[in-house]
């Protein structure tokens, strides 16, 4: 079914008039939609000046606020291009350089080890800060800096995990820093700056932030929770996330921030300014210009968002003026309730390119169900000792029992390591970031963690608990 949409969009855009062709685009997307049981979603199609945008779905699972192409997503980090945008505005007003040190603009980082990190180098991801630091808000359960130039001071003072410049790495930090920066140079605040010279002028009126509690009428957010979706409406570190990740927009309104910076025009920034936002940054990020990743094979611009509940992907193609916004309120799961055929098969069908699905994703189910099967494969595994507490009890007497009564323990020990150490960092963070984005999945991590060790520990108090005499 799949492969016949993406011919009926290729037909219709090669022989129909463009509304066959929007037709085909929207079946495609429904149906990904559909697929992927997202409780809601949106999206939005740009041709030159004109856009069509779409909703499928509720706001809220298990509610009857239906999704409409005017209803706020949380966009993630597809706030990053309006941070970059920001940053670009006062470029051209002579308030600042993007070559300029940090330092340069927030006194509270004159005096530590990130101070002479460009701010080219933080629009560019490129300044050293790793993605763990980045992530180190979901962390912080105690008190947060009480303002973006106070973690801004926090992390200059930390230092970057690598020399400036050196390599390209993604983090929130930088984007973090930039929002101080803005404040610092404006004399306003991030999301009043950003209301005032950005969505104001281009009139993008679903536009706002949300820190403690989700603007009425806004998609809430979901995360997977056992092969489905759950409810999530906290919002954690997003006022010191702002700039980083903190925009809600509707599909509309993104559709025509895209169409602006693909006209060709000066507007809310010079047709030069925004060109240069869409070139390579510096040698050591080729695929990644000032708020944007790039692709010089497809001409393309994107940025994808990911906060804990939603997930977004924002595209355009400057050289065609074509642009694509995909929005879904929920996290997709690991190999089950994902929603990645949604964003990259919309995205791909409505540009005219060919996609082939995600494939059947058994990595990442099998990798899922190992998880979450430990828990209860260690609690039968006690029960189990327990029935056969007399052979565990013989085990003292020679080497070999020995061993198997004191191995699993260290095994066990290393696995649980691994659980909560060294797998969250694989994916960008802790146990705490794994828990807020997949909370089934870092709940299965945490359960097996623990239960590793008490298993190789009930074994050895079965076999060294003083012995009690058989009954007469």
């Amino acid at each position: 079914m799949r492969q016949f949409l993406f011919f009926l969009v290729i037909l219709a855009g090669l022989y129909a008039p463009a509304n066959a062709r929007t037709a085909a685009i929207h079946a495609f997307a429904a149906e990904s939609w559909e697929e992927s049981g997202a409780p809601g979603a949106a999206y939005a199609v740009i041709e030159g000046d004109a856009s069509k945008a779409e909703g499928f779905g509720v706001a809220q699972a298990g509610g009857e606020l239906a999704v409409s192409p005017d209803t706020p997503f949380r966009i993630g980090s597809i706030t990053k291009s309006f941070t970059a945008l920001a940053i670009m505005q006062l470029a051209e007003a002579g308030a600042l350089t993007i070559d300029d040190p940090v330092s340069d603009h927030l006194p509270e980082m004159r005096n530590n080890a990130a101070r002479s990190i460009t701010l080219r180098q933080l629009l560019s991801h490129t300044s050293g800060f790793s993605t763990i630091q980045g992530n180190a808000l979901h962390d912080q359960s105690g008190e947060l800096p009480p303002t973006l130039a106070a973690l801004a001071a926090s992390l200059g003072e930390q230092g970057t995990a690598y020399p400036p410049g050196t390599r390209w790495e993604y983090s929130n930090a930088n984007y973090q820093i930039l929002g101080a920066v803005i404040e610092a140079v404006s004399g306003s605040g991030y999301e009043d700056y950003v209301r005032n010279r950005i969505f104001a002028p281009l009139g993008l009126s679903s536009g706002t932030f949300a820190y403690t509690e989700t603007p009425k009428g806004a998609a809430i957010g979901h995360r997977p929770w056992f092969g489905g979706h759950r409810a999530f409406d906290d919002h954690g570190d997003s006022r010191l996330n702002a700039s980083a990740g903190g925009i809600l927009m509707s599909a509309r309104d993104l559709a025509t921030y895209l169409a602006v910076m693909m006209n060709g025009q000066s507007d809310v920034l010079s047709a030069e300014g925004k060109a240069r936002m869409l070139q390579p940054a510096s040698e050591a990020a080729p695929f990644y210009g000032l708020g944007w990743f790039l692709d010089s094979a497809t001409g393309s611009a994107f940025h994808g968002g990911l906060v804990p509940g939603s997930e977004a992907l924002a595209t355009m193609i400057p050289a065609q003026r074509k642009g694509v916004v995909v929005l879904v309120n929920t996290n997709g799961g690991i190999g089950f309730g994902e929603s990645v055929d949604l964003r990259e098969g919309v995205t791909a069908f409505a540009l005219g390119r060919e996609y082939s699905g995600s494939g059947s994703r058994w990595g990442p189910k099998t990798a899922y169900l190992s998880v979450m099967l430990l828990p209860p494969f260690f609690v039968l595994a006690i029960i189990w000792g327990w029935m056969r507490r007399r052979e565990i009890l013989a085990k003292r007497t020679n080497t070999a029992g020995l061993f198997s009564l004191w191995f699993p323990l260290a095994a066990m020990l290393a696995l649980a390591f691994v659980l909560i150490a060294v797998i969250p960092q694989m994916f960008g963070g802790s146990i705490a970031t794994i828990l807020l984005y997949q909370p089934d999945f870092g709940a299965g991590m945490v359960a097996a963690a623990i239960l590793a060790p008490v298993w190789a520990l009930f074994r050895l108090v079965l076999a060294y608990l003083p012995s009690r005499p058989a009954p007469a």
